[in-house]
């Protein structure tokens, strides 16, 4: 019989061991909550709050609630109260939590309620369900608020910070590769810059601009059609007749790079009324809808949101539906109609209203949806009125014009 081999037992004692690590740590999150005009604030009543905007951290939504005349009545409006809650659905989140008023005399005294770096008896705090809050009903005496440092222009400002405990699986791995971003950007920026290889000159209001003829094509489908389907695709120089140098030059940036040139740049005007129009990164919206450059036209949307108002978004408005540029127009629509007596007083609205009447429909359509849902009809209808039956903003009748 063949004879069989032994197994060594030390041999087997000496294979490497293999292992895991559980790690419980904290996502952390911050969101900085500004409220303009607390004095007006005061008198909403108690129990009632002001919502900060939604933020994320951890994968769950959260809001800064801040109540004016307290959340508890048998305070009897003495205290302001500040929360955090919870604003998706989740069951048994637990988290740390910071809350900071700030200090805006510049002396660095912040108010600070903090889990961070503290022992806690009984573990993070455990959010059961949507809407579950974390926070002090008794955070600040409302009267030493009014005559404190936090205080300043009429203004608070509050910091909070989440911490949302998770646990994670660490296998070590014997090897890690760091890939580094993308920079085909970079080198097609070198390609503009440098010029080499260029077969077009592109001339924009007396000035030249040296481009590659395939690069402009596979980004725009007009420069496409230009050079590869008309008798254009010969030349080897094309005219630009409605296009300001500089707008040109920032939308060869983007061809070239992917990206869009630096924010200062972008916001030129001072002038609240003609801001819109006047701005690059307005000007850089027509050229992307021109040339069908949609990754422009959603930066472009990006940037001009970011600057709506009462002053300005009637202009932006007007910009938006006039270059497709649809999440702007919705932005805009929806800030209308949540500020529309603001709005409806600024004379860009009045411009609006009387060159855009089919801007002006839309805005009585979410008017009208916000009104199904509001308690408060006879102001509603007043609005309406307002605007779909030929009043003004005073409320006077004008005659319509025919």
């Amino acid at each position: 019989m063949p004879e069989t081999a032994a197994v060594n037992p030390e041999k087997e004692l000496a294979l490497s061991p293999t292992s895991s690590r559980s790690v419980t740590e904290t996502v952390n999150g911050s969101h900085k909550f500004v409220i303009q005009g607390y004095s007006l604030a005061k008198g909403m009543g108690v129990g009632k709050h002001i919502a900060s905007d939604t933020f994320t951290v951890g994968g769950f939504q959260w809001a800064i609630y801040f109540y004016p005349d307290g959340k508890n009545p048998e305070d009897n409006s003495a205290y302001v109260s500040v929360f955090i809650a919870l604003a998706s659905e989740g069951t048994d989140v637990r988290a740390l939590f910071e809350l900071t008023l700030l200090d805006q005399s510049g002396k660095g005294k912040h108010k600070v309620h903090s889990h961070f770096d503290r022992s806690l008896e009984s573990g993070p705090y455990t959010l059961k369900y949507r809407g579950s809050m974390w926070g002090y009903k008794r955070f600040f005496r409302r009267a030493a608020l009014e005559t404190s440092d936090y205080l300043k222009d009429d203004c608070l400002k509050i910091n909070c910070t989440v911490g949302v405990v998770v646990s994670v699986m660490d296998s070590p791995r014997l090897h890690s590769i760091q890939v580094p971003d993308s920079d085909i950007g970079m080198h097609f920026g070198a390609l503009l810059d440098n010029q080499e290889g260029s077969d077009v000159i592109v001339h924009v209001s007396g000035e030249k601009f040296h481009a590659h003829k395939l690069v402009l094509a596979a980004r725009s489908p007009v420069f496409r059609a230009q050079f590869f389907d008309d008798s254009d695709g010969q030349k080897s120089d094309i005219v630009i007749a409605d296009m300001e140098p500089r707008v040109f030059e920032a939308m060869l940036h983007f061809i070239y790079r992917d990206t869009f040139i630096e924010d200062d740049v972008l916001t030129t005007s001072s002038s609240p009324e003609s801001f819109a129009s006047d701005t690059l990164a307005a000007k850089l919206l027509a050229a992307s809808d021109k040339y069908g450059l949609e990754r422009l036209r959603l930066l472009c949307e990006a940037h001009l949101c970011k600057d709506i108002s009462v002053d300005s978004v009637a202009s932006i408005l007007s910009l938006a539906d006039c270059y497709h540029a649809t999440e702007l127009k919705a932005a805009c629509l929806k800030f209308s109609a949540e500020n529309l007596g603001a709005v409806m007083r600024s004379s860009g609205f009045r411009h609006l209203k009387e060159n855009c009447p089919s801007l002006q429909s839309e805005l009585l359509k979410i008017i009208a949806g916000a009104g199904d849902e509001s308690s408060d009809g006879g102001k509603d209808r007043s609005v309406w009125a307002q605007l779909s039956d030929g009043g003004d903003s005073s409320g006077r009748r004008v005659r319509p014009r025919l």
